[in-house]
């Protein structure tokens, strides 16, 4: 299960980050859309890495021991 919501995650931070590439080219830079997307990029990003932080606290992901 959390890996599946892992690997969702990562694919809509992908599709944003290249939307965002997308509107900075076709605005020419001078757009909003850019600027929303990447903020959305961070969100994502910001939410994966919370994430796996409980995923690792609470056992869903387990740790490599030595």
């Amino acid at each position: 299960m959390i890996r599946l919501l892992v690997v969702l995650l990562l694919l809509a931070i992908v599709v944003s980050l290249f939307s965002g590439l997308f509107f900075l080219y076709r605005d020419r830079g001078s757009g909003v859309r850019t600027a929303k997307l990447l903020t959305w990029r961070i969100g994502l990003s910001i939410l994966l890495f919370l994430l796996l932080l409980i995923g690792f606290r609470f056992g869903f992901i387990p740790g490599y021991s030595q």
